[in-house]
């Protein structure tokens, strides 16, 4: 599951053939504000970006809800929100606000019983008719340990979550360990030089995790090519690692807008923009 950052990376990801896509809020803070995920991003923000992405593509799309934005009342708003934008599902996390990314340092959880309250306001967003699937997370690793990690998942699958996330475990074992202990599909999370060792789909397969996601990837990759082309741009010389006009114009919809000013000038106004 590659992860995107706007409407273009996730069209990307669904022409190349993958399945679903998940919106990384390290990625959307950087491409939209360039600044780091610190919980710099609004509720409306990062919501405003997810219709962006839902609107580009047909797959499902995983949001990242961050710790809910408040309290627990704040909590079921996001999830609600994030299930009328068209999110297939929604992460929910047991930082203390304003939170961080995973694998930096300065993260810091909240109580496991706080973590309790704001999964079950997530959970009864959805059964009160929320159409979205629940993505629990817990950082607890990083600072109290892989067992009290290990202990808040169990409350996450207790509690009703859907899928479950241990963030940053620091081995094979411990990656092994978390999917023993639990019977939810589980995420792992492939982060180049983070802290989880980087596995092969397959590898990840067998140890039990349903899905792999690369939450920096395909931001780490445009960044590296728009920082070449800038400095080739600068020599004066001709940038040829790129897509063609055509491709782009091809990507970005131009064939399929056209059509549906024909199909308007006929009479059928149903939209062709995808």
């Amino acid at each position: 599951m590659p992860c995107c950052f706007d409407g273009l990376s996730a069209r990307l990801i669904q022409r190349a053939g993958y399945p679903l896509t998940f919106m990384s809020g390290f990625s959307v803070a950087a491409a939209r504000l360039a600044r780091p995920d610190t919980g710099l991003l609004s509720y409306g923000e990062i919501l405003d970006q997810g219709r962006s992405i839902l609107e580009a593509v047909t797959i499902p799309v995983i949001g990242d809800g961050d710790t809910g934005y408040g309290n627990a009342a704040n909590v079921e708003r996001t999830v609600e929100g994030f299930a009328k934008a068209g999110f297939a599902a929604i992460m929910i996390e047991d930082q203390v606000a304003p939170k961080r990314c995973g694998h930096t340092q300065g993260k810091d959880v909240v109580s496991r019983d706080d973590a309790k309250v704001r999964l079950r306001a997530a959970i009864r967003a959805k059964e009160q008719g929320a159409d979205i699937l629940i993505l629990a997370r817990t950082d607890a690793r990083a600072t109290l340990g892989f067992e009290e990690a290990i202990e808040r998942v169990k409350m996450f699958e207790d509690l009703g979550a859907d899928i479950l996330f241990l963030e940053a475990p620091e081995s094979i074992d411990e990656m092994a360990a978390f999917n023993r202990a639990v019977e939810l599909p589980t995420m792992a999370n492939m982060l180049e030089d983070g802290l989880t060792p980087y596995l092969s789909p397959d590898a990840l397969h067998d140890l039990g995790y349903h899905i792999a996601a690369y939450p920096l990837t395909l931001l780490s990759s445009a960044v590296r090519a728009m920082q070449e082309a800038l400095e080739q741009l600068k020599k004066g010389d001709r940038v040829e690692r790129r897509v063609s006009f055509k491709e782009l114009q091809e990507i970005v919809g131009f064939k399929g807008y056209d059509a549906s000013l024909a199909d308007a000038s006929s009479g059928n106004v149903i939209p062709r923009l995808r």
